[in-house]
């Protein structure tokens, strides 16, 4: 089955579901800066012109927390739970993400891997998907 973004220029869909997508970035030209998502000015030194790279896909868990949210916010609702962090990658961006597993799997300082989770399925039956580590 077909996969898609749930929006274009943020990451890589590849077509082989084993290979690993990347995220779409940008580096400067001037001072080498890295950037997520894509810039076109460098915030860092004001250049102009940032090239378009690809970074990732692995990078290191800074910090995160777990959420929990009541559906409907009833108070006797089903809770729905997941995990949120910030993952820094080698390139220099620090990344927010969600985060696959429970509370028990996640240090600060482990090595997360770059990973695609569908969300729904369109009108033309591809899969919509979204980037997690």
């Amino acid at each position: 089955m077909a996969r898609v973004p749930v929006e274009d220029g943020y990451f890589t869909v590849p077509d082989d579901p084993a290979e690993v997508p990347r995220l779409l970035g940008s580096r400067c030209g001037a001072c080498g800066e890295h950037f997520f998502p894509r810039r076109h000015v460098c915030a860092k030194c004001l250049a102009e012109g940032c090239a378009d790279v690809l970074l990732g896909p692995r990078g290191r868990l800074w910090t995160w927390t777990y959420v929990h949210v009541p559906l409907f916010a009833k108070k006797d609702a089903r809770v729905d739970a997941y995990g949120v962090g910030q993952v820094d990658l080698p390139e220099g961006p620090r990344v927010q993400a969600i985060l696959v597993g429970g509370p028990e799997d996640f240090r600060i300082g482990i090595e997360m891997e770059l990973d695609l989770e569908t969300l729904r399925t369109d009108d033309d039956g591809r899969e919509v998907v979204i980037f997690r580590f």
